[in-house]
Parts: structure tokens; sequence; C-alpha cells
């Protein structure tokens, strides 16, 4: 089986299911298009009788996990639901059909809703199982099978961020169905084998995210009290940092740079993004582990031009300064010759250029980062001003300390980059080996009708 994902055995006798994507399928199972074995977006009708008042379930688009789970804290009365949102009961499978939603496989089966009834977001499709052809937990393997996904985003009608499945898609596409008995089996199995390749892909995401714990506790321990257990320790006179080595100086940013100062929106907005160009940093390309130019823009020659006073260098430090990613940081490489920034990014450069490795550490510290959190205006994460930042205080150990600093640094960040790599590639093998597991029994290339 495609990925190697188990070893089980194979139906005996195989028959030409007549649509070419889906190939091979079990010689008993029968092809049907999925309007026949359920019904599509259900009217809400049925409900007519129900007090107005009466609190249902309400999912939003972030109440339906791309696991299949459901968040069922939100309620809300009938009758400020009933129109402008889906309806869907108990039994019923939601998928949703805007991207990437669809892709990445939001959807599930609809239980334990208020009353046994929900409505949530338009942009779901909503199958009601004919329970004498198929079940709904049958039905929703079919739905989050990586062939199911596949042949949906070929449907998609829209442009950019607004495609969409077409319900016509769901209604007609032809799949093979087993028996009812044999369908409940392969849900079982189904259940049963995902449950345990979930469990195991719970560890690893927990291991990521305590290696990303030790990854900050590595560095900020390091730029805040050295690499000397035994040093003299003296209050830094600033809450945030608390004690620093006696021998350390404690230094506002300002004191040490020769530029502090953001970019713009170039004029003409996002319109003038390119593929080709001069390099447009912008605040998702900003991490505190390095430059992430997987989504990076470009802009022209002559706008970069016009931009001149906030070109980036080799050696500058960048520094997020709004939103979400307000604190995010990185030192831009020698070799990068070239790039221009947005207004959600401050550039920081300094009078003394051995002092930026350091610095740019020190920026990426829990004490930093606290220092941020408490300076920034309003509780929105509306952000740092050009002042606020030139007054962040950074302790700085002699030249000599932090090159010792930077290395010691360097090879226990290797080392936890490395596990926390290792642990990424785990888990997209298991979620590969999930997906090859679910396409291999809703289509029948593998039959565990004797795992049970």
């Amino acid at each position: 089986m495609e990925g190697g994902a188990v070893s089980l055995p194979i139906y005996a006798e195989y028959k030409d299911s007549g649509v070419e994507w889906l190939g091979l399928v079990p010689a008993h199972w029968s092809m049907k298009r999925l309007r026949t074995v359920a019904e599509l977006n259900p009217s809400k009708s049925e409900i007519s009788a129900f007090d107005r008042e009466t609190e249902v379930s309400f999912l939003p688009m972030e109440a339906i996990g791309d696991d299949g789970a459901l968040s069922l804290d939100r309620t809300r009365p009938i009758r400020d639901v009933e129109s402008g949102y889906t309806y869907f009961r108990d039994g019923d499978v939601a998928l949703a059909k805007i991207t990437p939603c669809f892709e990445n496989g939001k959807g599930a089966l609809m239980q334990g809703l208020q009353q046994g009834v929900g409505f949530g977001t338009t942009e779901l499709i909503v199958a009601r199982p004919r329970l004498t052809q198929t079940s709904g937990e049958y039905l929703n393997w079919i739905f989050r099978s990586p062939g199911f996904r596949k042949q949906g985003e070929a449907s998609m009608y829209g442009a950019g961020g607004q495609k969409r499945v077409p319900d016509d898609f769901v209604r007609n596409l032809s799949w093979a169905f087993p028996p009812m008995p044999e369908q409940a089996a392969i849900s079982a199995f189904l259940d049963r084998e995902t449950a345990k390749i979930d469990a195991l892909i719970a560890e690893q995401e927990k291991l990521i995210v305590l290696l990303a714990e030790k990854r900050q506790a590595t560095i900020s321990h390091a730029v805040t009290r050295g690499l000397n257990p035994a040093a003299t320790m003296k209050d830094s006179g600033v809450a945030w940092l608390g004690e620093v080595p006696a021998h350390w100086e404690v230094r506002r940013l300002g004191t040490l740079t020769s530029k502090i100062g953001s970019g713009k929106t170039p004029s003409g907005g996002a319109d003038v993004y390119g593929d080709v160009g001069v390099m447009f940093l912008r605040s998702q390309n900003i991490y505190d582990e390095g430059l992430m130019l997987d989504d990076v823009v470009f802009i022209s020659e002559s706008i970069d031009e016009e931009m001149a006073g906030t070109r980036v260098k080799g050696g500058d430090i960048l520094l997020n300064i709004t939103g979400a990613s307000l604190g995010r940081t990185c030192l831009v490489p020698d070799e990068f010759t070239r790039a221009n920034v947005n207004q959600h990014v401050c550039i920081v450069r300094l009078a003394e250029l051995e002092f930026r490795a350091f610095v740019s550490l020190a920026l990426k510290s829990s004490p930093i980062k606290a220092q941020i959190d408490a300076t920034q205006n309003g509780a929105a994460r509306e952000g740092l001003n050009f002042e606020q930042i030139g007054k962040l205080a950074l302790p700085l150990p002699p030249a000599c300390e932090q090159r010792e600093i930077e290395m010691f640094v360097a090879t226990e960040l290797n080392k936890l980059d490395a596990l926390s790599t290792e642990s990424a590639r785990a888990t997209a093998l298991l979620k590969e080996r999930r997906s090859a597991l679910i396409a291999a029994a809703v289509t029948g290339q593998i039959d565990v009708r004797q795992t049970m």
C-alpha cells in the first residue's frame, strides 16, 4: 500500500470502477453518486416546530478542526441563526468548501449538538447520509480521504482566497461503496488505527513545543546570566532583566545604534508586488529563527529607489513592531545585498558592528520580549515606536565574552534544531501514513474485515 502504512490483505477480486482516478475497486462494491447515498444541505424547515428561543449549537469555522474535532461551547437561540447560517443536526457530515479550509481538511461528523441541532458558517457543505446506503461515520472518512480532497481541489471555482468547492462536486461525485456491514468495519478500523497514529503525532508535536521552549530558555539564560555560574551578580536596575553578571554593562539599545527606522507601504499598495525585482520584506518574513522567504514579494527598481532610505544591509537587525508577530527579530546575513522593508518592520543598525550578533540574540531573550510586551502601545499589540525601541535595556558583556556566548548558543541551538527537524520529519511521515491508510481503506485497496 502507498506509504507503507500497514501490511494488510487485499480483496480476492477487483473490477474497473469506470472512474479514471479511482481505478480498480473490490468486485462486490457498488459505484454510486454521492447524491444517491446522502441528502445535501437539508432544509431547516424540519425544525419549524422548535421554540425560536431554543438554544442550539453555533459553529463558526474556527470551531471545526482540521482533524474533525468540534468545539461546542457556543450556543445561540434559533431566532438569531435561522437566517444567514448553515443548518445541520446530529449525524450530518459537514465539510468546509472555501480555500484553504477545504484543502486543510476542515470538516466533521456532527455529534453532541445542543438539542441535536446546530447552525454554522455559510462556508460549509452538509451531507445527511441515507442510512440504508451509508453512515455518517463512513461518509466522513470518504470526505477526509486524499482522493476526495484532490478531486475537490480540481473542481474549485473563483479566484485567490475566495476559491470554493461547488455543491455539485459533492452531489455528482462517483464513489465505490461496500455493503453496510463492511462500511461499519472500515469505519471502526480507521477509528482505531488513526487514533494510534494521532497519539504518536501528538507526542511529536509536544516534543517540538518543548524543544522550542528549551531553545528560548537557552538563549535567555546565556545572554542575561552568562556562562559562568559562579560569576558575581548585580542588580541590573531593570525589572525585566533582574540580576546580571557584575562586570557587564546595561545599555539602552539607542546608545548602540546608528539607525532605528522602518519602511513604508509602496505607493500603489499590494498591486506593486511581483515575482522579480528587489526583495521586499514584511513581518511574515521575520522570525527569531531567521528570514523565512517562502512567500517573499518583490518591488521594482524604481520603487526601491524611492525608498532608498529604508534599504536593508547585511548585518542589520530586523524587528517586527506591530501585530501578532510583534517582537520577532532576526539578524540579516552579511551576504544579503539588496532588500527593502515595509512599515511593520524596523531596521536596527548598530554603530559597532561587532556587537550585532550578541544584540540580536539578546533581542530574542525572554526578558527583552517582556520589555517589548510591557512597552507596546495599547492592549491590542498596536506596536512600538522608535523612541520606545531605543529605550530597550540590554545586558552587554565584554566583547570577548560575547563571542563565547554566541559560540555556545550556536552549538546548543544546532543540537535543539536538529532534534526539532527530526521530530517535524517524523510528524510529516506519520501524517502521510495516516492519509495513505484512509485512502486505502475507503477505496478498497486493503481488506480490513479480519482486523476486528
